[in-house]
């Protein structure tokens, strides 16, 4: 991305990038629910989530630094940019190659009894999915909670990426100053970093998953909303744009419990595969509406309420779909009797 000259090069490069990244995400969820019992998975996803917020949070201010590299070395500010933000995430895809093990049973750092107890858990829980739900690959074609759960996942993708895309600019129209757009930037996520950890942990206390995300649904969906009517007041925007974050992240990681609680084996891997597939619509609908919807209108007012109502779909599915707690706390009941290390 740094040495592309064309706009061809762009698009084809990208693309790229697009196919290298798409397993990442899913692979990581799905990976989780390898190593993480049912009832700790949402705080435990959440804080592998919390990179979401928190590299939103520092990148405006550390993208702006960056930026002011323009010209060392006859490199432009963007070529950079590309540059040194890659390399972390290089050398921390060579590290887990090497130290990230693929089962609790290979684990140098847990005891045998802390692998025996994870494994026979982890077991008991894929045994329970297995004899309620089954595991085969045609469950994502028969299952309608699967495709309801793609159509959930879309809604908050569009607020999310929508935000994410649109934030300075919005910032920007609020009358917020240049040199300040890349320090507030920081505000809205660096507070839902906090909030997501928090709720997802009341959410494995509570062992409740679908009210959990219905409400920060509705907390995201009026943030979003109320944003696109205090525009005028730089300070009550970023309020407004503040509890859209907080609501729109906390979403995520109980979310992501859902899937995991139903689909089982090869089902399981592909159901994941294929709900962010769609979400990643989702990611691309958010940004090109609300820019779309600025250029016929002039302002984001109608577009930020088109972002509210993506969020709040996700939660109207949810409450449709009603992925219960049970199946997963009966999965937790169906593991064997032991005290966890």
């Amino acid at each position: 991305m740094a040495f592309v000259k064309t706009a061809g090069s762009f698009y084809l490069v990208r693309f790229l990038l697009g196919v290298a990244e798409a397993g990442f995400f899913p692979g990581v969820i799905y990976y989780l629910t390898q190593w993480v019992p049912a009832a700790r998975r949402a705080q435990l996803i959440g804080l592998f989530m919390t990179a979401i917020p928190i590299s939103t949070a520092l990148g405006g201010p550390i993208s702006s630094a960056i930026l002011r590299l323009d010209g060392v070395f006859g490199l432009a500010g963007w070529q950079w940019l590309f540059l040194t933000e890659t390399a972390p995430s290089f050398c921390l895809g060579v590290a887990t190659l090497i130290y990230l093990p693929d089962r609790p049973a290979d684990a140098k750092w847990l005891s045998a009894p802390e692998k025996a107890w994870l494994t026979q858990t982890l077991e008991a829980e894929q045994a329970y999915r297995h004899g309620r739900y089954g595991s085969g690959l045609a469950q994502l074609a028969t299952d309608p909670r699967v495709w309801l759960l793609c159509l959930a996942y879309f809604g908050v993708e569009i607020g999310l990426y929508g935000v994410i895309f649109w934030l300075p600019q919005i910032l920007r129209t609020a009358g917020v100053a240049d040199g300040l757009v890349g320090y507030l930037v920081a505000v809205p996520y660096g507070v839902a970093a906090l909030a997501m950890v928090w709720w997802c942990r009341r959410s494995d206390r509570a062992k409740e998953r679908v009210w959990h995300i219905a409400a920060a649904s509705l907390v995201g969906a009026l943030g979003l909303a109320g944003s696109a009517f205090l525009a005028p007041s730089p300070a009550l925007a970023i309020v407004a744009i503040t509890l859209g974050a907080v609501g729109t992240l906390a979403i995520l990681p109980v979310f992501w419990t859902l899937p995991a609680s139903t689909l089982n084996g090869a089902a399981a891997a592909a159901g994941i595969a294929a709900i962010n597939a769609v979400g990643n619509i989702g990611g691309f609908v958010g940004p090109f509406a609300i820019g779309w919807i600025k250029d016929a209108t002039g302002d984001f007012t109608y577009g930020l309420l088109a972002l509210a109502g993506g969020v709040l779909l996700t939660g109207v599915v949810t409450l449709a779909i009603g992925c219960d707690s049970a199946a997963e706390q009966a999965g937790a009941g169906a593991a064997p009797v032991a005290t966890s290390p």
